[in-house]
């Protein structure tokens, strides 16, 4: 690590208004001390570094031309937002990004008002953005909707609705498409930037609309004639003819790394008279950071690291991530069984499915971030008596709901879900929390829900799904490394809606469904220090319960305490629902159930996350003790 660089000329820039009182020809110089700035914090603090570094002269350029934040700039997904967040007064504390109480990695509402919009899940700003746009136009406002959407972002459908609904902002929305994969025009020089300020400069824009009035006033042939000119003559040039169709003027190629060619394209689109407005711009992932340019992957998200050697701080070897062993243990079973298919939305390397593309290519499916089209697909794949796994983040698995509900439950179809960063997530905070899936998926018809204890457990509930051909089935596994349980070599086969017996007692029940578990067994070991004779049971499946199993306990034990990580509806509701329609709780047995809190936590460690859930071995046993009316040194409390 090396000491803050010097950086005299961001050093003057508080605020955007700073940067708007520099001369045209400092900007440079700023940019590039922007991007020291930021290399230097992020290799103290880790994050996300790759999309930052792509977008440092976009940002500069952004905030000189346009009147943040009257007018409402927002990043899609938010994590290239750290330059941002330098020149928008938070670079005082831009060294505590992701860390307990600092700054998130994401943009966010409550942290400035030059964040309009929260963003950490994709494709969101262009509504967003509209919506901002709108209100200014109806309530009498100056100000415009900006959204910088990346075009990996552009794959998902919602981008698509929102430009199909721009008209009605005219002039005050302004997309930015921030192409940092040449995946759709090829790198652009001097004569694309000559194109690109010329049709968006006022004397274009004024000819362009006086051609428009004259071919109105031709007859219909020649007017559609001349309109179908237009529109192949632009698209020829510069690739626009789709979002011309969406109602969007477009410009472009820009290059995102030239603030000469930049800025003036900018400031005409600020100053037109003309609707919505779609700004192409090229840079490149990684820009100014030799290690980030040479491997913008894996730069994406980075660990502390070294910033002359780009060298990334290693974790300590351990146990495998969990997504790992999902993907290898999936490669193994596809092996034998040519009907099994992996499908993931955007985040190969992210879910393990990379490591089954390997050994199976043909058979893995990257859909782009779009689950709602990789959950209906996998439905399709179902249908015709493939064994799909549809391997995405519990977080994102949220948007294809309806998909879930509509094209895979109701259908009874054998879709697969690997359910993937399930639980809390440390650093990258609410937005990416898995708090819900168990909820949402338990209280559908026909679904089958596990939750993995450890590793091990993982790799049984992998082989059972793949098994499992008479309906759907979802299994959740935490963020991070096991728990260093041994692999099994031979895959168990679990019975549907059964769960085990891990330690035996005989007044306390501990029930656990998943990565919880071991929290569990350290609050047995303490309630028997306290002469609390304690069962523990993994239940591993939410949905179907194991009744049985939980019938016996409730009637041997005094106290049945649910423990789960995901928020209320999900296991202990299902408990407590048995034990009512059963009437198991009026003989006097205290049940208790123990989830996430009821609210959004933010980013922190994982451990100081858990302890303020309440969902760690203290708070398991102060659960038990409150339940027996002891105190926390065992001791019975006189009762009312």
């Amino acid at each position: 690590m090396t000491a803050n660089p010097a950086t005299p000329l961001l050093d003057t820039v508080d605020t955007p208004a700073d940067l708007r009182r520099l001369a045209p020809g400092e900007l440079r110089q700023l940019a590039d001390e922007l991007r020291t700035e930021m290399i230097s914090a992020v290799g103290q603090t880790g994050g996300h570094l790759g999309s930052g570094l792509g977008v440092v002269e976009l940002t500069v350029a952004l905030h000189y031309v346009f009147n943040t934040p009257d007018d409402r700039l927002v990043w899609d997904v938010g994590h290239q937002a750290y330059p941002h967040k330098i020149l928008t007064g938070r670079r005082s504390r831009i060294r505590t990004l992701r860390q307990p109480g600092g700054l998130s990695g994401f943009t966010k509402r409550s942290e400035s008002e030059y964040d309009p919009f929260g963003t950490a899940h994709s494709s969101t700003s262009i509504s967003a953005a509209l919506g901002f746009a709108v209100a200014s136009k109806l309530s009498g406002k100056p100000g415009k909707g900006i959204a910088v959407i990346g075009d990996g972002a552009m794959s998902a459908g919602m981008a698509y609705e929102a430009m199909n609904n721009a008209k009605q902002a005219g002039n005050r929305l302004v997309v930015i498409l921030n192409d940092n994969d040449m995946s759709i025009a090829p790198p652009v020089g001097g004569l694309s930037a000559y194109l690109a300020r010329l049709v968006s400069s006022r004397p274009f824009l004024g000819l362009r609309d006086l051609a428009r009035r004259v071919s109105r006033r031709l007859p219909e042939p020649l007017h559609r004639a001349a309109k179908r000119t237009d529109e192949f003559a632009r698209g020829m040039a510069m690739g626009g003819t789709l979002f011309e169709e969406l109602g969007f003027y477009y410009v472009g190629p820009v290059d995102g790394h030239n603030l000469d060619h930049l800025i003036p394209v900018l400031e005409n689109v600020r100053d037109a008279a003309e609707g919505p407005c779609l700004i192409h711009v090229v840079t490149q992932k990684g820009k100014g950071y030799g290690p980030a340019e040479a491997a913008a992957d894996k730069y994406h998200g980075v660990q502390k690291f070294d910033v002359i050697t780009g060298e990334q701080v290693k974790a300590s070897s351990g146990p495998p991530a969990y997504q790992n062993v999902f993907g290898e243990t999936l490669a193994k079973l596809a092996d034998s069984d040519p009907k099994i298919c992996a499908i993931t939305a955007a985040m190969p390397s992210g879910t393990g499915v990379d490591r089954f593309a390997r050994a199976h290519p043909e058979r893995t499916f990257d859909v782009g971030i779009a689950e709602q089209h990789a959950v209906t697909f996998a439905a399709g794949l179902a249908a015709e008596g493939m064994r799909p796994f549809c391997a995405i983040y519990s977080t994102f698995l949220q948007r294809a709901y309806d998909q879930v509900v509509h094209d895979v439950a109701i259908q009874n179809l054998p879709v697969r879900f690997a359910i993937d960063r399930a639980g809390l997530v440390g650093a990258d905070g609410a937005t990416h929390a898995g708090s819900f899936d168990v909820t949402y998926l338990a209280s559908l018809p026909n679904m089958v829900v596990m939750a993995a204890a450890d590793e091990a457990e993982l790799v049984h509930m992998t082989y059972t799904a793949a098994c499992h051909d008479s309906g759907p089935i979802a299994f959740r596994y935490p963020r991070g490394s096991g728990t260093g349980a041994a692999l099994p070599e031979v895959p168990e086969r679990l019975e549907i809606g059964k769960g085990r017996i891990v330690r035996q007692g005989s007044k306390v029940a501990l029930l656990s469904l998943g990565t919880r578990l071991a929290e569990a067994l350290k609050a047995a070991d303490q309630l028997e220090a306290k002469g609390l004779s304690t069962t523990v049971a993994d239940l591993r499946f939410a949905k179907p319960i194991d009744e049985e199993l939980i019938r016996r306990l409730m009637a041997t034990h005094e106290v049945v305490v649910t423990i789960e990580e995901g928020a209320i509806g999900g296991l202990g509701a299902h408990v407590l629902t048995m034990a009512s329609d059963e009437g198991l709780t009026d003989a006097g047995l205290k049940i208790r159930t123990m989830r996430l809190p009821d609210l959004f936590q933010d980013h922190d460690s994982p451990d100081k996350q858990y302890d303020a859930a309440g969902l760690n071995a203290p708070h398991i046993v102060d659960t038990v003790l409150k339940a027996l009316r002891h105190n926390s040194a065992g001791v019975s409390e006189a009762r009312a």
